[in-house]
Parts: C-alpha cells; sequence; structure tokens
C-alpha cells in the first residue's frame, strides 16, 4: 500500500524533525557538562558478584544511587558517595573475565586506592564446610587446566590428573595478611541458618551438629559444574598439588581465577579478597541420585544472604580504614 504526503503534512513532519534535531544537540553538551562534573570517581571497595540474587542484598541493604554505565561490562556498577560499589559480571570465567576487565579499564573510575571483593556462593565438600559456611581464601586454583585423563589409562597418575601451570593462570597466590585481616574482622558476624539447610545436613555423617560459621580455606574454579565424591576428592587433590601442600580446597565455583587474572595483569591481585558462602554439597548423600543433588540448593537461601553479612562486614570496615 502506497501513502501519499501532502505539502502540508511534509512541512510538519520537517519542523518535527527539526525540534527534534535541535532538542537533542542541546542536550548532548548538558550529557557531556554533567560528566565532567562527576569527574573521575575513586573506587575504595568494588564487590563482585557474579548473578542477580548475588548482587540484590547489596542493593537492598545498602544506598548505592550513583549508577555508572560500563561498555562491554554485564552490569553497570552501582555505587554510594563513599566509595563502596558493586558489579555483577555474569556466571563463568568468560563473564567474569571480560567484564572485571571493562570496569577496571574504564577511565570513569580511579582504582588506584581500591580493594576488591568477590562475594558469591559456592558448593563445598561436606569434609571440609558445610552449608552456609563463609570462607575467606588465600588461594584461587583453577580445575581446567591441565590434562584430565581416564584414570586407568594412566597408572601411577592420581586421578588421572597431569597438571599445567604453562598459561600462569592455574594458581594464585592472594594477600595472606589482608585475608587473615578480613577473617579477623568477620570471625563474629552471625550467620543466618535455615531449616531447610540442618534438615539437608542431617543426611551427612558429620554434618549432624553443623551450623554456618566464617574460617579460612580456598577455592577452585571450573566451568563445569561436576559433582560426586571422586570428583570432591580430586579437587582437594588438585588445590594440594597446585599450592605445594599449602592450599585447602573447601569451595568451589565458576568464576574466581578469571577474576584474578584480570587483576593480576592490571597490578591489583595484593588488594582482592575472595569470599565464597556454601549453598550445597558438591555429592550426594547416601541414596540420593546425582540429578537430585544438582537440581536443588539446600543452603542456597542462607548462602546468599551469609555473602552480603559477611561481605558487608568487611566492605565497610575497608571504607572505613583504606590505608592504600
Amino acid at each position: 500500500m502506497l501513502f501519499h504526503l501532502s505539502p502540508k503534512r511534509l512541512t510538519f513532519i520537517a519542523v518535527c524533525l527539526g525540534l527534534c534535531l535541535t532538542t537533542a544537540l542541546a542536550t548532548m553538551p548538558m550529557i557531556g557538562q554533567a560528566k565532567a562534573a562527576r569527574g573521575i570517581f575513586t573506587v575504595r571497595v568494588l564487590v563482585i558478584t557474579m548473578f542477580a540474587l548475588e548482587t540484590q542484598p547489596w542493593l537492598q541493604h545498602e544506598k548505592l544511587p550513583l549508577d555508572f554505565k560500563v561498555p562491554g561490562a554485564f552490569s553497570d556498577v552501582r555505587c554510594n558517595d563513599d566509595g563502596l560499589c558493586v558489579t555483577t559480571t555474569g556466571m563463568g570465567k568468560a563473564n567474569a573475565a571480560a567484564s572485571v576487565m571493562a570496569v577496571v579499564r574504564d577511565p570513569q573510575f580511579s582504582f588506584a586506592h581500591s580493594y576488591f571483593l568477590t562475594a558469591g556462593i559456592a558448593g563445598t565438600s561436606p569434609s571440609a564446610g558445610t552449608l552456609g559456611f563463609a570462607a575467606w581464601a588465600h588461594w584461587v586454583v583453577d580445575w581446567d587446566q591441565g590434562h584430565h585423563l581416564v584414570p586407568e589409562t594412566v597408572p601411577g597418575v592420581p586421578y588421572g590428573y597431569l597438571p599445567d601451570t604453562s598459561a600462569g593462570t592455574a594458581v594464585f597466590h592472594l594477600n595472606e595478611k589482608l585475608a587473615d585481616l578480613a577473617y579477623d574482622v568477620t570471625v563474629h558476624v552471625k550467620l543466618q541458618d535455615s531449616a531447610q539447610a540442618i534438615a539437608n545436613r542431617q543426611k551427612y555423617p558429620g554434618q549432624q551438629k553443623q551450623h554456618p560459621y566464617v574460617t579460612m580455606c580456598d577455592t577452585i574454579a571450573s566451568d563445569d559444574f561436576w559433582a560426586g565424591k571422586q570428583l570432591s576428592d580430586e579437587a582437594h587433590y588438585i588445590t594440594s598439588l597446585l599450592t605445594k601442600g599449602q592450599g585447602r580446597y573447601c569451595t568451589t565455583e565458576e568464576e574466581d581465577t578469571a577474576t584474578a587474572t584480570v587483576l593480576q595483569r592490571m597490578g591489583y591481585l595484593d588488594h582482592y579478597l575472595n569470599l565464597r558462602t556454601a549453598s550445597d554439597f558438591d555429592q550426594p548423600y547416601k541414596g540420593q541420585s546425582l540429578q537430585d543433588l544438582l537440581s536443588h540448593y539446600p543452603g542456597g537461601d542462607i548462602a546468599l544472604a551469609n555473602a552480603y553479612l559477611v561481605g558487608s562486614t568487611m566492605a565497610h570496615y575497608l571504607v572505613k580504614h583504606n590505608s592504600l
């Protein structure tokens, strides 16, 4: 169908377009002036979450009125005037690396005096942690790098795992003094527990009397969701092997070697804190199928709550006592 535009209608459209263009041109300097007035924003603490449910408590309980758009990042960066900021990277190592690099290279921010804090949930071994517990890490280890072979084909090689650290991103030793400080500041934080988590613990030997607590142990990152006692034992082995016996596996997640890689390359690794709270066990209880294990997170609610409770306690401490 063809439409006929009369000279009167064409004149009307031209006037409207002219007004729109004039308004746009007039607005552009105002936007530029607003950005210039804001200046470079000094970040004191950048909290790094991986998905919306981890971010929600920060947005709910903190006043973060400043909203920065960051090209290439998964989400905006939300901040308050004190320099406390939160950003969400997206799940998995690729998303984490891309988002963190986009944020730390963005010219809107100064990170010369910043701390970085991952605050997210994870899985844990029933021999190393419990549902809802919170762990500060000295070591961040990568599960994926190396060679994972069928054990029967390589006799004498535990779990069929042959390490390969040639990429330089298989293991990161974090600032122990900073991590120890985080533990000291947060060890007495009262953590949440739930009836669902308590009921799930009853099905694991040694878990019946456990409740959430703050501790220090280490994390291993993998891009896949693995589960089962044999793979849990392998995670213990890889962590110990790559840290030369100094690290102790207790949480499993998907992002943290990627985040550590970016921060190392940008010169910020020494200012990085890693906090993970447990939402689920990494192996089924007796009689539970792996499918059922992977579809339920009996400690999910308390892990999300405790990641905020512990993480915000340390974040506020760092904002107040930032000595960088």
